[in-house]
């Protein structure tokens, strides 16, 4: 096979691309079996030709994750991960971005998963983004409705979210409305401050431009020309959910994002992002996205977390199922034979 030797120029500052990191470097060649040399904005690339060539493409998709801000480890060690050998998607996942005005003027997908997400809010009213903490969910609908207020697609934004988790009525807590929500919805204040800084959030607040409001406040409502957000939508009922969805009004679109394996309902009451899967699968305009371990953009571990538990639930339902079995057996064992009924 041809050896290569090629200089690749970098727009940035070469040593950014992995995270300053020599450890960094090391893995990539051992990934690709290519000595790197790095210097000031550029790198020296040795090794053979297909294997340079790949290293070249990488380097290149890194460079497009860095539109949006700083490349963080976990986010180089996932698409190092992610390589596949014979076909390169990295670029063309990298390629989707989201303008927004705030620090973070770009932001882009960083799995095929979150690519699909971005699509389907672009072309549905209503898209359900459902799957485990860490992928990404409610960040990326929150980038979405931030860059449709900019363009003027949307005049508002509103954000939602059952407020179940702390036990307490809302009525108990100190403050006004704002205040009272406030710790239900810090998740969603956090990807705002990204977007957005704070003087200019605090102005579309005061304005109603962007409105944070629980579940609860949403009945009797229509919202026109609104971007909006049901956030950890599990925590919501059936009466809820069907609720929510039916406030959408004209020019408005609807994200819904949770995680079915942490409902915090009590356990008489059922999820209505379970049941509303099985209700509006079929019906146009509406999409559901599935997210997975795959598209978790955290800590390495999380992954492995998720993909633990996911195994140990399914070992549980396994263990339930043979249970089941034998009690039913035994019922059938301990029934009387039709000779000692006579």
């Amino acid at each position: 096979m041809t050896k290569s030797r090629l200089l690749y120029e970098s727009g940035v500052y070469a040593r950014s691309l992995f995270c300053d990191d020599e450890n960094n470097l090391s893995l990539i060649e051992n990934k690709f079996d290519v000595k790197v040399t790095s210097r000031d904005n550029f790198f020296i690339l040795k090794g053979r030709e297909e294997n340079v060539n790949k290293v070249k493409s990488f380097f290149h998709d890194l460079e497009k994750l860095q539109e949006r801000g700083s490349i963080q480890k976990e986010e180089f060690m996932y698409l190092l991960s992610e390589i596949n050998q014979e076909e390169k998607k990295g670029q063309e996942i990298f390629q989707d971005k989201i303008e927004v005005p705030g620090k973070k003027r770009v932001i882009v997908p960083k799995t095929e998963g979150q690519k699909r997400y971005i699509e389907s809010i672009r072309n549905h009213s209503v898209v359900f983004g459902i799957g485990p903490a860490g992928t990404g969910k409610t960040y990326l609908a929150m980038a979405m409705a931030v860059a449709s207020l900019k363009v003027g697609i949307t005049r508002r934004i509103i954000l939602t979210r059952p407020a179940v988790e702390a036990g307490e009525s809302l009525g108990f807590l100190p403050g006004d409305l704002y205040e009272k929500v406030l710790p239900y919805l810090r998740p969603l204040y956090d990807a705002l401050y990204d977007m957005i800084d704070e003087q200019t959030l605090e102005r579309y607040r005061d304005r109603g431009i962007i409105e944070v409001v629980p579940l609860a406040y949403m009945r009797g409502r229509t919202l026109n020309d609104a971007f909006i957000i049901l956030d950890e939508a599990q925590n919501s009922t059936i009466e809820q959910m069907r609720m929510f969805l039916t406030r959408l009004g004209f020019g408005s679109k609807a994200v819904v994002t949770g995680d079915i394996t942490q409902i915090d309902l009590p356990s008489y009451r059922s999820s209505g992002l379970i049941q509303v899967q099985n209700i509006l699968k079929n019906i146009n305009d509406i999409d559901f996205i599935y997210l997975d371990e795959k598209d978790v953009v955290r800590h390495a571990l999380v992954s492995k977390i998720i993909k633990a538990y996911e195994n140990y639930d399914k070992a549980q339902e396994k263990e339930e199922i043979e249970f089941q079995k034998k009690e039913r057996q035994k019922e059938t064992d301990n029934q009387p034979s039709e000779n000692e009924m006579k």
